[in-house]
């Protein structure tokens, strides 16, 4: 404001809806009255509007690509899944049209539609934006084999493929266990193995009883069951101390014990020797074990149950090899034949 006399001079600034006006007029300060001299109005927007075009512009091209990337990575997450549009759709709970327009680069879809989209293919929402990676298809086969793997497989899953193919696999291999029932062959088949490769033969159950200086039934007797397998796991972890190439013959139950069991599939190349329950009970009479005769109904059905309930677990060795109705002979031409494949 500048004052002239009895007049003064002022100037206002309007700025409205992208508009600036400028009014400059006189004000008498006597009779409380004003001359309007000048009214100039800018449009602003016309200055303005030009860089928000350009960046829109600039945006759209990316926002373009980024919904592309996105709708494709969909597409193979759901082909990797082996679903159909309609069948991810349904458990995403999302129309099959949006969906559809996600997978080719048109769907400006919400978040919440893209978790819901995310869950039905089995990923989370990092994965959807994770940046795409042209993978070998037998790693994709691999993916594909064990998302459709059931849940209390993946476990053993991993166990064979850390085990089978990690850095300390030569070291392993170089190390041959037997396990089995007793019966099986696992002592005569073992020693002929180690003489045949030119290892030592060990069997733990001596070796138990060198570290104790106490027979088995002895140790059981005293500190039982878990004592037992304490001590098992202790001698198991000597022997592999002190051996780098050996074969050995481990007891049957030592699949009982998960942590020792695990320890040996872990440190050694390990083979199941089976036969039929006949058979086992036959061997072990014939090893002048005459225990079996007693009773030999209920030894049978005691046998055979505890074949099926070890089963399982004895199917976790790398190799298995049944020995019913062979001779040492045959069953040790297998054994070698399937060794040197194996091992090669």
């Amino acid at each position: 404001m500048i004052q002239q006399g009895l007049y003064r001079t002022c100037i206002i600034l309007l700025i409205a809806s992208g508009n600036c006006t400028t009014i400059q007029f006189l004000l008498d300060s006597r009779v409380l009255t004003c001359i309007i001299l000048r009214t100039v109005t800018l449009d602003m927007s016309a200055t303005i509007q030009p860089n928000a075009a350009s960046t829109h512009r600039a945006a759209a091209p990316r926002e373009d690509q980024f919904l592309f990337a996105l709708g494709k990575r969909v597409r193979e997450l759901r082909n990797r899944r082996g679903l159909t549009r309609r069948a991810a759709a349904r458990e995403a709970d999302v129309s099959e049209r949006h969906l559809a327009q996600l997978e080719v680069g048109e769907g400006n879809v919400s978040i919440v539609l893209l978790q819901r989209i995310a869950a039905a293919l089995q990923v989370t929402l990092a994965e959807l934006f994770a940046p795409e990676i042209e993978e070998p298809v037998e790693k994709r086969l691999i993916q594909r084999f064990l998302e459709r793997l059931p849940a209390h497989r993946l476990e053993e899953v991993t166990f064979r493929l850390m085990r089978d193919f990690s850095h300390e696999e030569a070291t392993r291999r170089m190390r041959i266990a037997l396990i089995g029932l007793r019966g099986a062959g696992k002592s005569t088949l073992g020693s002929k193995l180690a003489e045949e490769r030119n290892v030592p033969f060990i069997e733990l159950d001596r070796e138990i009883e060198k570290d104790t200086g106490m027979p088995l039934a002895e140790i059981f007797s005293l500190y039982g069951q878990s004592g037992y397998r304490a001590i098992e796991r202790r001698t198991l972890e000597r022997v592999f101390r002190d051996c780098e190439r050996a074969v050995i013959s481990v007891g049957g139950g030592v699949v009982s014990e998960k942590e020792t069991y695990d320890y040996l599939l872990a440190h050694c190349y390990t083979i199941w020797i089976k036969a039929q329950p006949e058979e086992h009970m036959s061997r072990v009479i014939a090893q002048g074990d005459f225990r079996a005769m007693a009773g030999s109904d209920r030894a049978m059905e005691d046998l055979r149950r505890i074949l099926e309930s070890r089963e399982p677990l004895y199917r976790k060795a790398d190799m298995h090899l049944d020995t019913s109705g062979n001779s040492v002979e045959e069953s040790f031409a297998r054994l070698n034949a399937a060794l040197e494949s194996s091992l090669q």
